[in-house]
């Protein structure tokens, strides 16, 4: 990978994971284990914490960003902790963030290679993103992203693999692929979520029930008759915890018309 800060010297995840150790807190661990159902029968079971809040393991991330290499990356989503895992994800974020054409920065077929090669790197570990937030921090800034800029050949990546994501047997897969198109949906592009929101709607779990209300609260903000549509059409197969995510932001006299199935079917 091209370094573009201090290339003489690469950080390896041995140096940081012992500095994510040296601040554990031991207070903080216990309070993130029972809001992350880290216990026997819950879906973060075995997952083990230092007890760092988020903006203290971007603060690694900074020091560290587009100076560790992939396969120490690698290294860091593989670690029995939770937060080195979170680092290795924010790292990946910063080395697609690096590769986007924004502003006097141009795109060129090198920066497309390694936007596929950080894509296809994620999708290769992407259970170990085995935690909710672990998914929301990185699915649409390095999968999401990707989808939007065009390969070496000129043409934007097959969106088929949100599909596969959603078919997979695992529930963090299904959840990356509804949560990814957030990035599509700030460009405004909405027909992904909408194609995977229908295929993950009778989906067993909690956790993909509020990603899919997620993901349809954000196409309202943008365009809510087109995400009211979508309800209309659907209602009869939306789990109750879906549309009360997706219509969180209404006026509270809609929510309960929405909640008691007296809305408008034109809408």
């Amino acid at each position: 990978m091209k370094k573009n800060v201090h290339p003489s010297r690469d950080i390896t995840a041995d140096e940081i994971e012992d500095t994510l150790i040296s601040m554990a807190d031991p207070v903080q661990r216990e309070i993130l284990c029972r809001f992350f159902k880290t216990g026997k029968g819950e879906y973060g079971e075995g997952d083990r914490f230092l007890g760092l809040k988020v903006p203290r393991t971007r603060a690694v991330v900074r020091e560290g960003k587009l100076r560790v290499s992939l396969p120490e990356i690698c290294k860091l989503l593989y670690s029995p902790w939770h937060e080195a895992r979170l680092c290795g994800f924010l790292l990946l974020v910063e080395e697609m963030n690096s590769l986007l054409p924004r502003g006097r920065r141009h795109d060129t077929a090198d920066s497309a290679r390694q936007r596929r090669e950080i894509a296809e790197f994620y999708l290769s570990h992407a259970r170990q993103a085995n935690n909710w937030d672990l998914v929301d921090l990185s699915a649409p800034y390095i999968l999401g992203q990707w989808l939007l800029h065009p390969l070496p050949d000129g043409n934007r990546p097959d969106r088929e693999i949100l599909d596969r994501l959603a078919a997979s047997d695992n529930l963090w897969e299904q959840r990356i692929a509804i949560v990814s198109t957030a990035a599509l949906i700030r460009s405004g592009e909405f027909d992904d979520t909408f194609r995977i929101a229908r295929r993950l709607l009778s989906h067993p779990h909690n956790l993909i029930h509020k990603a899919v209300g997620w993901m349809l609260r954000e196409v309202g903000k943008r365009d809510l008759p087109l995400m009211l549509g979508f309800l209309a059409e659907e209602y009869s197969r939306l789990p109750r915890t879906t549309l009360r995510y997706a219509i969180e932001r209404l006026p509270e006299d809609e929510r309960r018309r929405w909640l008691h199935g007296c809305f408008d079917k034109n809408s």
